[in-house]
């Protein structure tokens, strides 16, 4: 399976950003409204700057107490992304994620975002993949 089915099997939404300059607690505001577990951090909603997740910010938080939700998102943001193109494989995705130890990841079409993949969307892409590929063989095997 590859990104771009993965992106397409997820319910269409504009892909929640953060201008730089925002605060932490704008940015934790957004996570929690939205039920997300990071935002991009951009100034045109297509280019990534960065990423902020709710497990940056519980370790600040943990290390420097709540006067980091008045920094900007900038300071905590992870600057080096990692991204996906669409025609990646959700193999090497699921193994990029699990090697770097991150949830989220943009897929960039060339210079553009164009959406945002999360370690469940490609678990459970795998899994409905493994179902069909099992009922496929069970279909085999029965002679039907």
């Amino acid at each position: 399976m590859q990104v771009h089915q993965i992106l397409r099997s997820k319910p269409k939404q504009d892909i929640i950003t953060v201008k730089p300059g925002s605060t932490v607690a704008e940015a934790a505001r957004l996570l929690a409204e939205r039920r997300i577990g990071a935002v991009v951090v951009s100034d045109d909603g297509k280019k990534p700057l960065g990423i902020l997740s709710e497990r940056d910010i519980v370790r600040d938080l943990g290390r420097r107490g709540s006067g980091c939700l008045n920094d900007t998102v900038d300071a905590l943001m992870t600057r080096n992304l990692i991204s996906c193109a669409p025609s990646d494989l959700a193999d090497s995705v699921l193994e990029k994620m699990t090697a770097g130890r991150f949830r989220h990841m943009p897929v960039m079409d060339g210079d553009e975002m164009i959406g945002i993949i999360s370690i469940g969307d490609v678990v459970a892409a795998r899994i409905s993949e493994l179902a069909m590929e099992k009922n496929a063989l069970e279909g085999m095997i029965m002679g039907n």
